[in-house]
């Protein structure tokens, strides 16, 4: 629910919530509720990921699941907005995953969700307590019955033009995502494996087998993140990840926050992401585009 201020239509003017979908910790005792475990930032360091994280309430994924609904209807007027924006990205004609970025500049709740104090704190803890700042975020939604595959891949293979690598990808889904409807698979490990090539996004699922070695061929063993609604999975930009096909009867939406640690630069004097102005190479990475989550000083 918005606030009764009328909002400027880009609200990547805002970096701060503009809504009350969450409240913001005031001393350091709120955010202690919000923290990982010892035991789950080891775990992410071993495997490269940590799951089952609750971030979201019932009414929290209504709201975005509406949200979505606006998004998807091809007639928006805030289309402009965004990056990217495929209603269809799957290379299979016979398969359909809907895929864009750049929302969370059209809608209050998915603008907030980046100031969400439980991915925030998280973010902060697995960056090794840097300073936690916005790259972008993504919807991936498979209807039911002929939902499409998101191929394995490496997030930081995409992202080359921003370094050093501090990224952090969160995923987190507005329905409950089940193997049958196409979850998230992660293959533990592989974010030690260094930075592989990329293939198409939303190609043939095995693309990336070509560039792997027969050792890696060898360790390749995905593990299905199955979660509830509201729940989300932190994971490596180097973790090998992808998700199969949707042949439930049921559909499996989802969005993705990216982050990268304060202090990352631009490594290209090209547009770093569509519409957005170029930062030079060596420049830090900054500004409305690329928010400070957390801390907020």
């Amino acid at each position: 629910m918005e606030n009764t201020i009328t909002l400027h239509r880009d609200l990547a003017k805002y970096s701060n919530l503009v809504s009350n979908m969450f409240s913001w910790p005031k001393t350091e005792e709120e955010w202690e509720q919000y923290k990982l475990s010892d035991e789950q930032i080891a775990f992410f360091n071993e495997h490269g990921y940590v799951d089952n994280i609750k971030l979201l309430d019932e009414h929290h994924v209504n709201q975005l699941n509406e949200e979505l609904l606006k998004i998807m209807d091809t007639k928006y007027e805030k289309h402009d907005l965004l990056y990217e924006f495929h209603t269809n990205e799957s290379t299979d004609p016979d398969k359909i995953i809907f895929h864009c970025l750049g929302h969370w500049r059209l809608t209050p709740g998915f603008h907030d969700v980046n100031w969400n104090p439980a991915f925030v704190m998280a973010a902060h803890q697995l960056l090794g307590k840097q300073g936690v700042r916005f790259w972008h975020d993504q919807l991936f939604c498979k209807p039911a019955n002929h939902g499409g595959v998101v191929a394995w891949h490496q997030d930081y293979s995409y992202w080359t033009r921003t370094s050093p690598m501090q990224h952090l990808t969160c995923w987190v889904g507005l329905d409950d995502s089940t193997k049958e409807n196409g979850c998230l698979q992660y293959v533990p490990g592989s974010h030690k494996w260094g930075l592989l090539d990329k293939p198409i996004l939303t190609g043939e699922m095995d693309g990336l087998m070509e560039f792997l070695t027969d050792e890696q061929k060898a360790q390749f063993k995905p593990v299905p993140i199955e979660m509830k609604k509201g729940y989300g999975a932190f994971h490596h930009p180097l973790l090998v990840h992808g998700s199969f096909e949707n042949s439930s009867d049921k559909p499996r939406r989802a969005f993705v926050m990216n982050v990268f640690a304060d202090g990352t630069l631009s490594d290209s004097n090209d547009e770093i992401l569509t519409g957005v102005p170029p930062i030079a190479k060596g420049n830090k990475m900054e500004g409305n585009f690329f928010p400070k989550l957390y801390p907020i000083k």
